[in-house]
């Protein structure tokens, strides 16, 4: 994982040990918005590897930082070792993919004639298969690869993809996850529809205005759960929901966002109660929150621990569902449930048990919420294997 917090997982549970937001005010391409970012560090300054300088982009660039964290590469030439490149898939989500390389394209459009440069590589950069194609050639893999945009949700959903594809046989491993890298668009998009704040997010805050806009790189290499060992981190739910209550609200009552968490469970063949933590979808816009909470609180009632860790990274779109995934990994390894980071004074009208502060105990099974604009939900149960 990278994000704001650093890259690797070590500065990213340091990070959430100390309750360190890599959420900062700065000033970021040509953007004139009174607002924060949660920005990675030094990406302008590292290009993708030569070989693959065609698919050379920020987005791009953000993924190979996040390949080469933790032995993650390794591991997947690993799995390639035990599998073969044909049997390995590649299921990643974004949003919006290169297209500040598009964004940069169109300043310098031909005055006359309205054309983009033809250094402008649309395929390997913009497209939003650029990602997906990326990290198959950076591994030379050979099986099934796509891409998921569903907003918010797309990189939990990667997990649904992986595990339908493994249970049909296809495929014997997959890298899944998410990358998404800031840009204009994005930006100015959020701030059209008046979300984004000027502070720092705040998630179920009383006084909480709206989003803070991140990026991050988040990947798994996931396989079929045999032979587990002690400590293993299972994904063993995944719930999927679309109630296109609206384009670009929850339904208020978060009807959708509970059938999600539903399906989950079922998956899991787990109860309400054995869930330790909720890392929460929690964007920080009023609406939002209020419908999760209604959601969550309705079907867990009001004792679960639960948190949003977008105060700490940003809400990182595409890659949050990936990126909020590998935190609930983090939780469950290292036995502690993160308070949410910004929050100050609690919203009394939400009922959700919010932590303020990192609860210590040994956690079993945890649940990330993931939901997008048009009512694409996604929950995923991880559960850690005990002796």
């Amino acid at each position: 994982m990278t994000s704001a917090l650093g890259a690797g997982l070590a500065s990213t549970l340091q990070a959430l040990r100390a309750g360190r937001s890599g959420i900062t005010r700065t000033q970021w391409e040509t953007v004139d918005l009174d607002t924060c970012i949660g920005m990675v560090d030094g990406l302008d300054a590292q290009p993708v590897r030569a070989d693959l300088s065609a698919f050379d982009c920020r987005n791009n660039r953000l993924a190979q930082r996040g390949l080469e964290q933790d032995g993650f590469a390794d591991a997947v030439r690993g799995a390639v070792a035990r599998h073969g490149a044909e049997r390995v898939g590649v299921f990643l989500g974004t949003s919006t993919s290169g297209i500040l390389s598009s964004e940069i394209a169109y300043r310098h459009r031909d005055p006359v004639s309205g054309a983009l440069p033809p250094g402008l590589d649309y395929r390997h950069t913009h497209n939003s298969y650029s990602v997906a194609d990326f990290v198959r050639q950076y591994f030379g893999l050979r099986g099934p690869a796509y891409v998921v945009s569903t907003a918010c949700s797309s990189s939990a959903k990667v997990f649904g993809s992986a595990q339908r594809m493994l249970v049909s046989g296809m495929i014997d491993a997959a890298v899944v996850g998410g990358v998404d890298s800031l840009c204009l668009t994005t930006l100015y998009g959020f701030n059209s529809l008046q979300l984004v704040s000027a502070q720092p997010c705040r998630p179920f805050d009383a006084h909480r205005d709206g989003i803070t806009m991140g990026e991050g790189a988040a990947f798994a290499l996931v396989e079929p759960a045999a032979n587990t060992q002690p400590g293993d981190i299972l994904v063993s739910g995944i719930g999927e929901s679309s109630d296109a209550h609206h384009m670009s609200s929850p339904h208020p009552q978060g009807l959708g966002a509970r059938m999600a968490m539903e399906a989950a469970l079922r998956m899991a063949g787990l109860q309400t109660t054995d869930i330790g933590y909720i890392n929460l979808h929690g964007t920080s816009t009023p609406s939002n929150d209020a419908a999760e909470d209604k959601g969550v609180s309705a079907l867990f009632g009001t004792q679960t621990p639960c948190s949003s860790t977008k105060g700490h990274t940003g809400h990182t779109l595409g890659a949050a569902g990936g990126v909020e995934a590998v935190i609930c990994a983090l939780a469950l390894r290292h036995g502690f449930a993160p308070g949410g980071v910004g929050t100050r004074e609690l919203d009394p009208q939400l009922r959700s048990r919010y932590l303020l502060a990192n609860l210590e105990q040994p956690l079993h099974h945890v649940l990330s919420n993931s939901f997008g604009f048009g009512g694409s939900n996604c929950s995923l149960v991880l559960s850690r294997v005990q002796a």
